[in-house]
């Protein structure tokens, strides 16, 4: 299990896969670039970046999934600490940002489908509801997409929401961090903090 995190009672994670660009993301956000590994699966802490004043923190959680190089068994220990994490700090978590990739992620969730298997993707999102946390998914890389709107259909009917991906977009954010285009998520992530009652934090999105 992670140690040391900030004693801060407002966070917001980022969880997902290795490679969607969270790390990319985390610099977006917060002004701030981070000590990424250049493989796969190197981050294996969480990165916090807190404010000196604000009761709160933006945290970027170690990348799941398939890594290569990285043994299976290696791979399940993150994820279940990721999953610790979460649910030890449910009830401080105003929003679970979910970053995918958006040019594969439907393709990686019907490679990962079948009676026995829930893909990551999809089961990070439904334990991020269970736990009480506002799952907002950053749909990233979608500036290689042609299709946007068939591709973000396609993701909700995978989630279990139904489409147009439109009336989701407190949920669905189709964002290019890369590019610094992330006005979709910091809409989706105001919307949960107000209702909240955190309009304070808006200063951070």
């Amino acid at each position: 299990m992670f140690e040391s995190r900030p004693d801060r009672d407002a966070e917001v994670v980022l969880v997902g896969r290795s490679n969607v660009g969270k790390s990319t993301l985390m610099r977006e956000v917060t002004g701030h670039t981070f000590d990424t590994g250049q493989r796969p699966g190197v981050t294996r802490s969480p990165n916090h970046y807190d404010w000196t004043g604000p009761d709160f923190m933006i945290t970027d959680l170690p990348g799941f999934g398939f890594m290569k190089g990285v043994p299976e068994e290696v791979r399940e220990e993150i994820k279940t600490d990721v999953v610790r994490y979460v649910e030890a700090n449910a009830e401080k978590i105003l929003v679970g940002i979910l970053v995918v990739d958006g040019k594969s992620v439907v393709d990686i969730i019907d490679r990962h489908s079948g009676p026995d298997e829930i893909p990551h993707d999809v089961e990070m999102f439904h334990f991020l509801r269970e736990v009480g946390v506002e799952p907002v998914v950053a749909v990233n890389k979608m500036d290689k997409v042609d299709d946007e709107d068939e591709r973000l259909n396609d993701l909700c009917d995978r989630l279990g929401l139904y489409p147009p991906w439109k009336q989701w977009q407190e949920t669905i954010a189709p964002i290019s961090a890369k590019r610094g285009d992330i006005d979709a998520l910091n809409e989706a992530v105001r919307h949960h903090l107000h209702e909240a009652k955190r309009d304070d934090l808006f200063q951070f999105f």
